[in-house]
């Protein structure tokens, strides 16, 4: 018996149809069935050999760029994170050589400022005095950069640079305080089993927010890991949220910082530009004392204090009183930024404030972009996407993501409910539980992102013994937030950092 050709078509489809619902009916009943089909995550390694000039010294050193599997835990979600390491040639014993693990902050924020800026072995070609070359942009040697004295591993967080989570809807579990520290700490944990470092004198550089992931990451590779540091380098750091935004205390930490900016384009008395130390102690003077006094007064201030504390305000940051009052004698940084150079139609950037940027809204409070991130976006965003594939020999078609939202939102935790995010117990249980542990703190004079004195305040706070902090040091430079974006700055930078990892490698 022959079937009609149209009912033989009918079942053809009929059978697919059932067969294509059934499975998609199993896919709904398992969700897993269909992420299981995903390839697996695989690390991706490249090694590359160089040389270069160090401090005088020519040396050997082998690059190593890729990605490194990782779960938060011991259990999903798992996570590709992208490295870049240094390592010198020719060392038979790895315990003779210190290594630093660097990343920067935002939350959000690879690690390429601090890797192609100021540590690395090549960096950003900028103009001297840290402003934007004109393009094409280019790299250059690095003769200050550390390499001399220690290998440098430097770490994308999850979702920045090349680094991604293996199923994005569950990227969230790496973007919060808790999350971020469980990740970074497998990282360095698995890194330094991988290639035999545990034994080798071991130091952690952030940047920024990194400068607070670095306090958090102290406290848990000695807790989870057993895994103690030699020193941690707090690069225009943060520790309390509450002295940058949110309360009086912030604009007594920036006032400082301010000071500096003014005396920087000139916007001072005379007698004020004379002697930079002796300014910065009258201000620091005036900020701590009768300024933040008379915050905590409130409404209780008279006429006539009102009047003397507007007068000194001006006197410090270049600002006209009549402002200075009408914002009841608190400046932010978005203001100071817009204001102080209104006259010449500039305003300020926000990580440099040396920096001027045109201003699109002149009658505006606050500044429509940040002239210094531009000026380093674009010259840092093409180095390292010419330098990863063409000197480092990986290549990938993902994004580079220099500075991401996709990190966004940012989970602190239920603790910090009601109370200043901070890590300054964290950074003060590592400072007692590991007695050898050093702390080195850089800043920028000109950095209004993170002001010197904020950092100075959370310290200066922390609940340990007397005699502990002996162990915290504290250098400066001209600049901001990158100062080592600066030719002298970087010198200087890399020659402090130097000596702190020479002074605490506990090598004879």
């Amino acid at each position: 018996m022959q079937f009609p050709r149209f009912l033989l078509i009918f079942l053809y489809f009929l059978t697919f149809s059932l067969g294509h619902s059934q499975e998609k009916a199993a896919e709904k009943a398992d969700p897993q069935k269909k992420e299981e089909k995903k390839e697996p995550l695989k690390d991706q390694l490249v090694e590359t050999e160089h040389s270069g000039t160090f401090g005088g010294e020519k040396m050997e050193y082998t690059a190593t760029a890729g990605t490194m599997v990782i779960s938060k835990k011991e259990e999903e979600p798992k996570a590709s994170v992208f490295f870049v390491a240094y390592e010198k040639k020719g060392i038979e014993d790895p315990a003779t050589r210190p290594i630093v693990f660097c990343f920067n902050g935002g939350p959000g924020s690879s690690a390429v400022w601090l890797h192609l800026g100021g540590f690395g072995p090549r960096r950003v070609a900028m103009n001297p005095d840290g402003t934007m070359p004109s393009p094409p942009f280019r790299l250059k040697e690095n003769p200050d950069s550390i390499l001399k004295v220690a290998d440098l591993v430097f770490i994308d967080p999850v979702s920045t640079g090349y680094s991604r989570a293996q199923d994005e809807k569950k990227a969230g579990e790496f973007h919060g305080l808790k999350g971020d520290l469980e990740s970074m700490a497998e990282f360095i944990r698995l890194y330094t089993t991988r290639y035999e470092r545990w034994l080798s004198p071991k130091f952690l550089a952030g940047e920024s927010y990194g400068s607070f992931r670095a306090a958090g990451l102290a406290h848990r590779l000695h807790d989870s890991y057993g895994l103690y540091l030699n020193g941690v380098i707090l690069v225009s750091g943060v520790l309390s949220f509450d002295t940058l935004w949110g309360s009086d205390l912030s604009y007594v930490t920036f006032l400082p910082a301010m000071s500096d900016v003014a005396a920087y384009h000139q916007r001072l008395e005379p007698d004020l530009l004379e002697n930079d130390e002796a300014r910065r102690a009258e201000v620091e003077q005036f900020a701590f004392g009768e300024y933040a006094s008379a915050l905590l007064k409130g409404t209780r201030l008279t006429e006539a204090e009102m009047d003397d504390l507007a007068a000194s305000i001006s006197r410090y940051t270049g600002l006209e009183v009549e402002e200075i009052k009408r914002r009841e004698l608190r400046i932010s940084s978005s203001f100071f930024r817009e204001e102080l150079l209104r006259d010449e139609g500039v305003m300020l950037g926000r990580f440099d404030a040396r920096i001027k940027g045109a201003d699109g809204d002149l009658a505006g409070d606050s500044p429509g972009y940040d002239p210094s991130y531009q000026a380093v976006y674009g010259p840092f965003s093409a180095a390292l996407n010419d330098y990863v594939r063409r000197d480092l020999k990986f290549e990938s078609d993902l994004v580079y993501e220099i500075l991401t939202s996709r990190v966004r939102p940012w989970k602190y935790g239920d603790e910090y409910v009601g109370q200043p995010v901070n890590v300054l117990d964290e950074l003060a249980t590592a400072l007692l539980e590991n007695p050898s542990l050093e702390i080195l703190v850089n800043c920028g004079y000109e950095d209004l992102a993170t002001p010197y004195h904020a950092i100075r305040h959370s310290i200066d706070h922390l609940n340990v013994p007397p005699g502990t902090l002996d162990r915290v040091s504290y250098t400066h430079y001209t600049g901001g937030h990158m100062m080592y974006t600066i030719e002298d700055s970087n010198t200087a930078w890399n020659a402090d950092v130097e000596t702190f990892i020479l002074k605490n490698d506990g090598i004879d």
